[in-house]
């Protein structure tokens, strides 16, 4: 039997980190000068590149701008982290699910809108970085929904796409998935709405770690 790749987002699907992104996001745009929005409005945005996000979050202004608040943003986000002040808890029961799933002989990877620092430390400070055989950022990939994320997981995995379920919280996971032709399941403890989730393609929608793991045991 052919192994299966279960990709999951970070942001919202693995770890909990939207007080450090928020604070981030509010902290770049009064360096930019700039009203920050809303919170509700900062965490749809989440999931994207910087610069889609913050095209997202400030559409009336041109790409130099956006790209100077996306550095910002980083400058902010990094004082966070050198302030001992990131908080990104695991979700409940994500930790026993990526065991317990890496034991029965699932490769797992990530797909995420964080850099390729902010991912690993993520992943260090939890102690499952040696779980995942693949690893996607923003820093290598178009933003999120492109799929390239995935296709290279799946390339890096020697996985086909029929073998791969991608998991995550908002539609440009669940569009991503389907773009690059592997299943796609969503959770409801993230950051878009259940029906956002299954509008843009989820084959289902997970309430706690648990329900997500049958999810995908049931795959076949």
């Amino acid at each position: 039997m052919s192994r299966r790749l279960a990709i999951f987002d970070c942001d919202g699907t693995l770890v909990d980190g939207q007080a450090n992104i928020c604070v981030a996001m509010e902290t770049a745009f009064a360096q930019g000068g700039r009203i920050a929005p809303g919170r509700a409005q900062i965490r749809r945005a989440v999931g994207l590149s910087l610069d889609r996000a913050m095209h997202h979050l400030l559409p009336e202004a041109d790409a130099a701008e956006h790209a100077v608040l996306a550095e910002h943003y980083r400058e902010a986000y990094q004082a966070l982290r050198s302030a001992g002040a990131i908080h990104e808890p695991l979700f409940e029961g994500i930790a026993a699910l990526i065991e317990d799933l890496a034991r029965e002989g699932w490769l797992l990877g990530v797909a995420t809108g964080k850099s390729d620092r902010g991912l690993a430390h993520c992943l260090a400070v939890h102690g499952i970085a040696d779980r995942f055989v693949t690893l996607q950022t923003a820093d290598r990939h178009p933003s999120k929904p492109h799929p390239a994320m995935i296709e290279a997981a799946l390339d890096e995995a020697g996985v086909a796409n029929s073998d791969a379920t991608m998991i995550g919280d908002t539609s440009f996971d669940m569009t991503m998935a389907r773009s690059a032709g592997v299943r796609a399941l969503g959770v409801s403890w993230g950051y878009h709405e259940p029906a956002e989730l299954t509008e843009a393609g989820a084959s289902a929608v997970a309430d706690t770690a648990a329900e997500l793991g049958a999810l995908l045991r049931g795959a076949r």
